[in-house]
């Protein structure tokens, strides 16, 4: 009766408390880039943590905080596992929604940490196209900055020119003709002013 108190099994022996992550680990399907270790010391997480949001959000079809910070955490150890990381967004994404995310990120981050700013190169490609982008912009609304412009000119000498024709075509006979014109008795003498030279 020494050991009667220790009969049975341990918890480690019986197959009903056997390690459901080992269990995961052969049964999940994995994306290969997941096989690859990353190390985080090398990656910059600020420039990733906006990436990670907007695509929780899009598979989820709202912004749920408690899952973002979830992945945030996991990802601030010095080397995450990945597969690990899947099983656990398993239960928040689904399956196949979990192994698409992972399968994103983790290139993503191995990008990441062979850049030296630890910026993955897609979001650096991304960036010289935004900035392309909104150069080619900036040069359009130039462009038609200056042609508005001309045409504001254009408008202007034109406006300048047909007031001059129509200055010039208003001579003095006409405007004699139109009025009637006194008799020369009773026409009083003014100082004659210098006409306007145009």
């Amino acid at each position: 009766m020494d050991a009667g108190f220790f009969r049975g099994t341990s918890a480690e022996q019986d197959n009903r408390f056997s390690n459901k992550q080992k269990k995961l680990l052969k049964q999940l399907k994995f994306a290969e880039c997941l096989e690859k270790k990353v190390d985080m010391s090398k990656v910059n997480l600020e420039v990733i943590k906006p990436w990670i949001t907007k695509r929780v959000t899009e598979i989820l079809g709202f912004e749920d905080d408690v899952v973002i910070e979830f992945i945030f955490n996991q990802l601030e150890v010095k080397n995450p596992d990945s597969k690990m990381m899947q099983i656990n967004l398993t239960g928040f994404l689904n399956g196949k929604n979990a192994r698409e995310f992972m399968g994103e990120l983790w290139p993503l981050l191995l990008s990441a940490q062979e850049n030296i700013a630890g910026i993955p190169s897609a979001f650096l490609e991304l960036k010289k196209e935004e900035i392309k982008q909104r150069q080619i912009e900036q040069e359009k609304l130039a462009s038609l900055k200056k042609q508005d412009e001309d045409k504001d000119k254009r408008d202007k000498e034109e406006k300048e020119s047909s007031r001059e024709k129509r200055e010039r075509s208003r001579s003095p006979r006409r405007t004699k003709s139109r009025s009637p014109s006194p008799a020369p008795e009773k026409k009083e003498k003014s100082p004659e002013l210098p006409e306007p030279s145009v």
